[in-house]
């Protein structure tokens, strides 16, 4: 199987180099970055289609590009369920969440750091399988997206991932067009991956210990990506730079058709996948030593013919890295200026923070291709290190929605729910990482290696055994009663529990600590007006004045404590003229 050529190099470095560019565009464009708000905010004047392309490049990682095809042609493509999962995301995260983040003008909410795991991840599996030189790669992208983040800000990230949807669209297309013309028709991909039992759209176990059925997809998933879409700081800082509500709105559900088409595209792949290698899966075979390089496989077998088209697939693949990553820069940089240096130097001009605000970009770039670095020598905690970082989305989303939702809620109920969401769900995730659920729990669908000998030359062995068959039947004498129980639980679920102990927690202790008797500000909660409020094309949402919300220590007034949520930290409204007790988060 042959390696990059030199078109495949160059279709790369043309992705990066648009890229860069949009970055300088948006440099100069209608005057540059002149404050803070047009810096990290796009001057709240985005419009609808290029946000939902940009939540969509988001979503759509590397992770997507390499894992979830790999996910269907292991697991079947009952993996498509999360269709209907996406769906009720976005009309929560819509209906819920939007409308009191955008009425408040929030720049942050939260972020957290794991992005040098997500440039180094995908780079490992690419050049171990077509040779693209790894840390050339890892340089390249953390550099380009930190030039164009730092020059940009807002408005490049949202317009170079505009581009970079384009090109993973494009990616994940030449590798449908060229399987269906291998296999001849894609007649004969659905009817290889019908007898092959890859079309296990439906399972209605209710059994919260399946890895996937229709229940833990919808009921698990939606809990799992409202953490994401809901009220993670990468995703709410672009919807909230829309210019009035009703882009704001329309930029989720426009961005769930770009989801749908994704999920179409990455299930196409899947399923190629098993038509041409059903008789001889290359992982089994040890053609591949992870199933996150199967993908990349596949493309050198049927498209090595074609100079450049490889390389477009790489380019796919990295423009999921970028998006992710840029978002992450982005949201970091807000985070620190609005919550970390604007309240604390109150005195710096709009221009100043704006500059501070590149700075800040850069900082963390650089920052990123450090993780990286650090990233290469996590070895086998590195998937250990991504599902931790996925257990704590589910006690953060407990947090906004008790805090949105519950107008009793105070300081102590949220600190003793957030902490106690932790624990469950820390609790059980790193269990199921030290033992890991068995296969009647995950149903891995068979693979063969019956064809090799005729398909592939080289020095393979007879077909083999499952290399995870052996690790998980000599664990089997060694797992505890937990292990089987409380620790076979469907990932999914992990999201979900902790979101719900840190409500119903915070929830009880709030009660019991007198969160009836203080006064409550409506406007940091969803009232009725804001749930399934009528769309409008009207600007006077705009006209609503920015407010940067600032940590400081609580005051108490003579009506009580004037919070809807948490008593004892809550934020200041501040402007140059005023001060107002506000909002808790």
């Amino acid at each position: 199987m042959g390696g990059f050529s030199v078109w495949d190099y160059v279709v790369f470095a043309a992705m990066l180099l648009v890229s860069a560019v949009i970055g300088i565009y948006y440099a100069f464009a209608g005057g540059g970055q002149k404050t803070s708000k047009d810096f990290l905010m796009g001057g709240r004047s985005m419009t609808a289609v290029p946000v939902a392309l940009s939540l969509t490049a988001s979503f759509m990682s590397a992770v997507t590009v390499l894992g979830t095809p790999a996910e269907i042609y292991r697991y079947g493509a009952i993996f498509c369920i999360f269709a209907i999962t996406y769906a009720l995301v976005v009309l929560c995260s819509a209906e819920i969440f939007l409308p009191v983040f955008y009425r408040l003008g929030i720049t942050s909410t939260y972020e957290t750091l794991y992005t040098g795991i997500v440039i180094y991840a995908p780079a490992l599996a690419l050049n171990q399988v077509t040779g693209f030189d790894l840390w050339g790669a890892v340089v390249a992208t953390g550099v380009v997206c930190t030039f164009y983040c730092t020059l940009g800000g807002l408005k490049a990230v949202v317009w170079t991932d505009v581009f970079q949807v384009g090109i993973m669209v494009a990616g994940f297309s030449s590798v449908i067009i060229r399987a269906v013309v291998v296999q001849e028709g894609i007649g004969r991909i659905v009817n290889d991956s019908y007898y092959g039992g890859r079309l296990n759209f439906w399972d209605f176990n209710p059994n919260p210990l399946q890895r996937h059925t229709f229940w833990t997809i919808i009921i698990g998933g939606t809990f799992t990506w409202a953490g994401i879409y809901g009220v993670n700081q990468s995703q709410v800082q672009r919807y909230i730079a829309c210019k009035t509500r009703f882009h704001a709105k329309m930029s989720l559900y426009i961005n769930l058709v770009g989801l749908w088409a994704i999920l179409v595209c990455a299930t196409l792949c899947g399923l190629s996948l098993y038509s041409i290698y059903k008789d001889c899966d290359p992982w089994t075979a040890k053609q591949v030593s992870a199933l996150d390089q199967l993908m990349p496989y596949l493309v050198l077998d049927i498209l090595s013919d074609f100079p450049g088209v490889p390389g477009l697939f790489v380019a796919s693949a990295y423009s999921g890295t970028l998006s992710t990553v840029s978002s992450s820069i982005n949201a970091l940089a807000a985070v620190t200026v609005e919550d970390l240096i604007r309240p604390y130097f109150r005195s710096l001009s709009e221009k100043k923070l704006s500059w501070i605000s590149m700075g800040m970009s850069l900082f963390y770039g650089a920052v990123c291709i450090a993780m990286a670095a650090l990233a290469s020598l996590l070895g086998a905690l590195l998937q250990a290190a991504l599902s931790i970082f996925g257990m704590v989305g589910g006690p953060l989303l407990g947090l906004f929605a008790l805090g949105i939702l519950c107008s009793f809620a105070n300081g102590i109920g949220a600190f003793v729910g957030l902490i106690t969401g932790f624990v469950i769900s820390l609790w059980v995730g790193i269990g199921s990482q030290i033992y890991p659920p068995l296969p009647e729990r995950t149903m891995p669908l068979p693979l063969s290696t019956a064809g090799c000998n005729i398909s592939i030359s080289g020095n393979l062995t007879t077909p083999t055994e499952n290399p995870l068959t052996t690790i998980f039947s000599t664990q089997a004498a060694e797992r505890p009663i937990l292990a089987d129980h409380w620790y076979s639980l469907s990932y999914l679920y992990f999201s979900t529990l902790g979101t719900l102990t840190t409500i119903a927690v915070g929830m009880i202790i709030s009660l019991l600590t007198g969160g009836l008797k203080q006064n409550t500000d409506r406007k940091f909660l969803l009232t009725k007006e804001d749930f399934l409020s009528n769309f409008s094309w009207s600007k006077s949402e705009t006209a609503e004045k920015v407010v940067v919300l600032n940590w400081k220590t609580s005051t108490m007034v003579a009506e009580g404590t004037d919070n809807p949520a948490f008593s004892h930290i809550e934020m200041d409204e501040a402007s140059d003229k005023n001060k107002a007790n506000g909002l808790h988060i």
